[in-house]
């Protein structure tokens, strides 16, 4: 059977102001969760440099090591990220969460490089899990709390839930680890805590879609456009892709190049830094959130184009102000554009098809994160950093330009 022949059904059919005050408070809970769960997985992005002092890595091991996490969540998308549209929401969040609670536990267990690895993977797995996952359970329950009202709401806080807590967990991690005991474990500590309350919170928070007894036959993750209108999904998911290729320069060698380069170790200020250009992204997503769809692509793609080029001369005279205003100016390109792909792809995507829809977003986002990335740290050993970004700088432009055409061409056939 295919999925397309299915579609999600309420869980509670008879709608009442009990239940919608339920939904409320869940679109609340599964926010929160949401954001600890991205937070933890940007924890370990501050701690780079302390990693690489203690064992002697290499930027090209952290990409490494990032590439283990980017791994998992482009494996954990495509096996699962669609399988809530079948068999329900908590079904896959509470395991998903479960699955960063183990992470957790590795790293706070033995530090050493195989371990760090199969943290990163494990963590990778079940943030895969989350983003479609999550953003489709906040828009079902935004739907059920307030099904007349606008999906601004949901729109700003599934994005910045998303977004926004890839800055905080850089953030807390950054100071914990510069003012706390055992900087490589209390950050860990403290998000498994948080994480085992997230778990009991979406227990309690009621479902959005109802199981079938027939379910379809499993299939991994399709990357399909037929989504309503394919010429849309294909601008959205290169756009996604443009979106998380910078922020995936942040979370995997921004920290070591303000380390090394700048002569900066403050572990409190490699984690600003991050949770300045994610925070960035949060707030411009928020003032944003009236502009109609093509506005905020046309604004995204300028603040990117604008900003990274900042971000690069900052690098070539070695000056801390240009670099984070740069990384600042990209960042809110970054997720006003990625705030307007999901907007697009959930509103396009049948309810049977949303968790799939999204998740193939993900995937292709999640490839934008991981594939420059790794890229960066391959090309480091062989030519040096800044020639490194100048090529980055050049693909990314490129990328934004071929972003901009689809965008028109889906316009055009509208």
């Amino acid at each position: 059977m295919s999925l397309s022949t299915l579609s999600p059904s309420p869980a509670a059919p008879h709608r009442t102001e009990g239940t919608s005050r339920r939904h409320g408070r869940g679109f609340w809970v599964i926010a929160l969760a949401f954001l600890t769960a991205m937070a933890f997985c940007t924890v370990p992005t501050p701690l780079y440099p302390l990693y690489m002092a203690r064992d002697g890595f290499s930027t090209f091991m952290v990409t490494i090591v990032f590439a283990a996490y980017a791994v998992g969540v482009v494996i954990s998308l495509l096996l699962a990220g669609h399988v809530s549209d079948w068999i329900g929401r908590k079904k896959i969040l509470i395991p998903a969460l479960a699955l960063e609670l183990v992470a957790a536990a590795l790293f706070l267990g033995d530090p050493s490089l195989p371990v760090l690895l199969v943290a990163r993977l494990v963590s990778g797995l079940g943030i895969g899990m989350i983003t479609a996952t999550a953003t489709a359970y906040l828009q079902e329950l935004h739907a059920a709390h307030r099904p007349d009202a606008s999906r601004q709401r949901f729109e700003v806080v599934s994005t910045a839930a998303n977004i926004g807590g890839l800055g905080v967990g850089a953030l807390v991690a950054g100071v914990l680890a510069q003012y706390v005991h055992a900087p490589l474990r209390t950050p860990y500590l403290v998000f498994a805590v948080l994480l085992v309350a997230s778990i009991v919170a979406v227990a309690l928070t009621p479902e959005t879609v109802e199981e079938r007894l027939v379910k379809p036959t499993y299939r991994p993750q399709r990357i399909s456009a037929d989504h309503g209108d394919p010429a849309g999904y294909v601008a959205a998911a290169a756009a996604g892709f443009a979106s998380f290729a910078v922020f995936g320069l942040f979370t995997s060698v921004a920290p070591s190049f303000v380390s090394g380069v700048l002569h900066l170790p403050s572990r409190a200020l490699a984690g600003a830094i991050v949770f300045a250009v994610f925070g960035g992204a949060a707030v411009a997503q928020t003032l944003t959130n009236r502009l109609a769809a093509p506005a905020k692509v046309r604004l995204g793609l300028l603040a990117q184009a604008l900003g990274v080029p900042t971000l690069l001369i900052g690098m070539h005279v070695a000056s801390l102000t240009a670099f984070l205003v740069g990384g600042v100016v990209a960042g809110m390109g970054a997720g006003v554009l990625f705030k307007a792909a999901v907007g697009t792809v959930a509103a396009m995507a049948a309810p049977a098809k949303r968790g799939e829809a999204l998740a193939g977003l993900f995937l292709i986002a999640y490839l934008g994160m991981s594939l420059p990335a790794i890229g960066i740290g391959v090309a480091t050993r062989s030519v040096s950093t800044l020639t490194v970004m100048n090529w980055f700088t050049g693909l990314l432009v490129v990328v934004l330009a071929g972003v901009t055409a689809l965008f028109r061409r889906s316009t055009a056939t509208r």
